[in-house]
């Protein structure tokens, strides 16, 4: 779908996420996304925003859970 969120998991410790439209809430354990069509909820420990730009970012910690909304 065109402009839909990419979300590339490398193992349990970080998350690649193409096409997202803003950060919903950021917390250690929580980040919530809002992508074109969906929320985005990554849960885990040690949660952080590596880096962001305005078409994608990298989540590090320790990933427990992937939902989407």
């Amino acid at each position: 779908m065109l402009g839909a969120s990419i979300v590339t998991i490398t193992g349990n410790r970080e998350a690649f996420i193409e096409n997202y439209k803003g950060i919903l809430e950021y917390t250690k354990e929580s980040i919530v996304l809002q992508g074109k069509n969906c929320k985005i909820c990554f849960q885990g420990k040690e949660l952080s925003i590596d880096y962001y730009t305005n078409e994608d970012m990298k989540i590090g910690g320790y990933l427990e859970n992937v939902r989407y909304l």
